[in-house]
């Protein structure tokens, strides 16, 4: 039941994840056969959508929920004959939970055999509580009303008015050919970092941890207590390496809490993303980090937390000791450690692909760089001598991170902004922040000024020197970008779209293209010109979304393509615009379950996962204007990949053409 409430918490956490992923992954049934004397057998089954899993009532522990049915009334109006049965599983080892786990997908079926205590008793009532997981975990809970005279009972009644059941009918298509979405490996290419990218990205964040004055100073310190104190050059060296590799393992060990799902992907963490108050909350966070890089205020732990971790070094010894003091250091460091671990945890929950890997590979690259120094040197201590002196660069370093989280923390408002419509950090203002703020770095680099308890002005070095001058050119190049004499491909996904403007743009569509964001009149549109449909399944919050736009679209052959011979329907699924009242409306799911439908993304999303069974953006689908699809879905890609599936798309359309054509003409 603990573990229940707390995935309950987790996912009221994650509000937009389970607005995206309610659209009843499951289907519920349920029959009843009678066996005569007062017996008679339930069947539950479940028909479960392609990509999720329900697991079995008898997973192992430690692993994910299994499911639990409860009989209401059972040992009063009737008694349970043997446990409840199941249909065939499948059976996996999870690294996560390192047990093997048991589960359904596609169909999922329970059977259970009752006998009546009271011949009066015509109707059952059982309850289901299950996980159903894909790219999220959610917990779901089933009443099935069961009549023993095989009657069907709904587990909620509801009544839908007559508007919602138009509007309701109106999200349904009637595809032609859908199989075709599935046809081949949908293409998915290389716009998400790899892990070993993201490890990468980890690495540097922990390399340029090792440059803050909490850490460095601690390095030759640390690792001279282990070369003097170990008693002998080869116990100090494996104390050193054992120390790194404990470094190693805590910072990894942080990312686990977020394993605590199945699957996290672009979920949990990812639901800053599209959340507009978690994406303010946030942007309050890293200005916090970033004020305490320029000094104003310092960020600690309780400094009994590393008194203690010491106490218990120095009493267990060893290598229990030695682990100890290593959770020291992550401690007293947390000062300049923890706005850089906030800074990958916010870029990792930008990215796409799965978050709590994306995360374990960052954290693990982070602990590598932080470890690295400290068993090098231990076993090469020769080497400490070239070690740079400490002094105010490091202050330098902490300075330029505090920059950069306020030019992070712009981001998370700017998806706010978008997601809410508010209208107010247009490309233009967000550019103008981001200019404002590297200038500012620049000019803090060149010593035209400095921060509060800095000390005295020192002699400009070449390395800063260096840095101010790439920092002034990042700004040249955000200027020309926004004056329109140079493109911002470098930043792709990262500022507003081009069309969220201040000036009058002739279209609100991606590079100009004419598009529609209401499906039924882009539909009537491509009717009326006989072109095929690109249909876009896209976010306002969506930073592969962005770059396709950017990097892809963009290019000639492609943009051509889609400006002349497609009509673009792009449909925004985060978009938190209320629906006009009179568009607002109840939709009822084949299981009963109902869904109100209040905002355009809420309608978007809904029709997406009824139509195309999948929740993820960018993903681009092409219809005919009867409705035919006319070739695979695709995602992420690059620009020739896209380029040959529009041409063999629109090859479909007009080989469908042609022949209808011909039937036309030739009826016999």
């Amino acid at each position: 039941m603990k573990s229940k409430l707390i995935i309950l918490l987790l996912v009221l956490f994650s509000g937009v994840t389970m607005a995206q992923t309610d659209e009843e992954p499951a289907l519920w049934s349920h029959e009843v056969e009678s066996l005569g004397n007062g017996e008679y057998q339930l069947v539950f089954s479940a028909d479960i959508a392609p990509g999720w899993h329900i697991y079995s009532q008898f997973t192992a522990e430690g692993g994910s929920l299994p499911s639990e049915f409860t009989y209401t009334k059972a040992g009063t109006d009737y008694e349970l004959l043997g446990t409840t049965g199941e249909s065939k599983t499948i059976k996996e080892f999870s690294e996560i939970f390192e047990v093997e786990e048991t589960f359904f997908k596609e169909k999922a079926v329970f059977t259970q055999k009752i006998r009546l205590l009271d011949p009066q008793v015509r109707q059952l009532e059982v309850e289901l509580f299950y996980q159903i997981c894909k790219e999220v975990c959610i917990p779901k809970e089933v009443v099935f009303q069961i009549a023993l005279d095989g009657g069907a009972v709904v587990t909620e009644t509801v009544t839908i008015d007559q508007r919602s059941a138009e509007l309701s009918k109106g999200l349904r298509l009637n595809l032609k050919n859908k199989e075709r979405l599935q046809a081949g490996a949908q293409i998915s290419g290389n716009a998400n970092p790899s892990l070993w990218g993201i490890f990468v990205l980890g690495f540097l964040g922990g390399l340029i941890a090792l440059l803050t004055p909490c850490v460095f100073p601690m390095i030759p310190l640390t690792v001279s207590f282990f070369t003097k104190q170990s008693g002998n050059r080869t116990k100090g060296v494996w104390n050193g390496i054992l120390y790194g590799f404990f470094i190693v393992l805590i910072y990894f060990l942080l990312s686990i809490p977020f394993h605590l799902f199945d699957s996290v992907d672009s979920q949990i963490l990812n639901t800053i993303a599209t959340n507009i108050w978690l994406n303010v909350f946030f942007f309050l966070i890293f200005v916090f980090f970033a004020f305490s890089f320029f000094g104003y205020y310092e960020l600690t732990l309780p400094s009994s937390w590393g008194n203690k971790m010491d106490a218990i070094s120095t009493r267990a010894g060893g290598g229990l000791g030695i682990f100890f003091m290593a959770v020291t250091l992550a401690i007293v460091s947390f000062s300049c450690t923890g706005p850089i671990l906030g800074g990958l945890l916010g870029g990792t929950a930008l990215a796409e692909g799965n978050v709590a890997t994306n995360l374990s590979a960052g954290m693990t690259g982070f602990g590598v760089a932080l470890a690295l120094p400290f068993a090098l040197f231990a076993v090469f201590p020769s080497l400490l001598s070239s070690l740079p002196k400490s002094g105010s660069w490091m202050n330098t370093v902490k300075v330029v991170l505090g920059f950069l989280e306020l030019a992070l923390a712009f981001k998370f408002l700017s998806n706010a902004d978008l997601v809410g419509n508010w209208g107010i950090f247009k490309r233009e203002i967000f550019l103008g922040i981001w200019i404002l703020l590297f200038l500012l770095m620049s000019l803090y680099l060149f010593g035209l000024f400095r921060f509060k308890d800095e000390g005295p002005k020192r002699k400009l070095t070449a390395t800063r020197l260096g840095f101010a001058m790439i920092s002034l050119g990042f700004t040249v190049y955000l200027i020309l970008g926004l004056s329109n004499y140079g493109n911002l491909k470098l930043l792709s996904g990262f500022p507003p779209p081009d069309f969220y403007s201040l000036t009058d743009k002739e279209s609100d569509c991606p590079l100009g293209i004419n598009c529609f964001k209401d499906f039924e009149e882009g539909l009537e549109y491509a009717r009326a010109v006989n072109k095929p449909i690109l249909l876009d399944f896209t976010g306002w919050a969506c930073v592969n979304c962005r770059k396709m736009e950017e990097n892809v679209w963009s290019v000639p052959e492609v943009f051509s393509i889609l400006n002349e011979d497609y009509v673009l329907i792009s449909l925004y699924i985060d978009d938190r615009k209320p629906l006009p009242e009179d568009q607002q409306f109840l939709f009822q799911f084949d299981s009963g379950r109902v869904k109100t439908i209040e905002t355009v993304g809420e309608k978007w999303g809904t029709f997406q996962t009824l139509n195309f069974s999948t929740a993820s953006q960018p993903y681009y689908v092409q219809l005919s204007p009867d409705l035919e699809v006319l070739n695979a879905s695709i995602q992420n890609t690059d620009s020739n990949s896209y380029r040959e599936w529009l041409e063999s798309g629109l090859a479909q359309f007009r080989k469908g053409s042609t022949e209808e054509s011909l039937s036309i003409a030739n009826p016999f």
